[in-house]
């Protein structure tokens, strides 16, 4: 899950609005009444970053690149990947740094939707939002999300593809996150 890339690109929201798309990939179904406002409208923004991503012909670009058996779950091994460069790009800075503390605070402080309650405390033990500058971590993360589909592992069998394909990957991000932060960002 890449959440470093959906926290800056809502960095410039309420704390409710960051939590809510801090949350969305662990809230199912489009009837959002049960949430205040402000994390709605996060999840909302979530789910809009993910729609432009997954159609961007960049993002359709590098997955027809992945090898046939994994294509199918390239989307999520790229999104791993985005925050890979976030953070190794912008980690540092301390403006990042300030926005992974705020994560982990609103994190910390509310409860999670049942579907990322046991990951939450993990992710912020481990500080995933800082591990994904290194590649080997964010490898480990894209096989740890795919030990929790059903059947065969086709995302630790993507890493391959990911490492003999880091340059243009690389490549791509450098055209798509300035495009999704004009687009996108707050």
């Amino acid at each position: 899950m890449n959440f470093l890339a959906h926290a800056c690109l809502a960095r410039g929201g309420s704390d409710a609005f960051l939590y809510g798309n801090l949350i969305a990939d662990g809230v199912k179904g489009s009837d959002l009444g049960d949430w205040p406002g402000d994390v709605a409208a996060g999840i909302r923004h979530h789910r809009r970053v993910d729609a432009v991503v997954d159609s961007h012909p960049i993002v359709l670009a590098a997955r027809a690149r992945a090898p046939c058996p994994g294509r199918r779950y390239a989307g999520i091994a790229l999104d791993l990947v985005w925050d890979h460069f976030v953070a190794r790009d912008h980690g540092p800075d301390r403006r990042n740094q300030a926005l992974i503390r705020r994560c982990y605070r609103l994190l910390e402080e509310r409860p999670a939707p049942a579907r990322l309650a046991n990951m939450v405390p993990v992710l912020i033990e481990q500080d995933w939002l800082n591990g994904y500058a290194d590649f080997e971590f964010t490898c480990a993360a894209v096989a740890g999300v795919g030990r929790r589909l059903r059947g065969p592992n086709r995302l630790a069998e993507l890493i391959p593809w990911l490492e003999a394909d880091y340059v243009a990957l690389e490549q791509d991000f450098a055209r798509l996150w300035p495009e999704l932060n004009h687009r996108l960002g707050l």
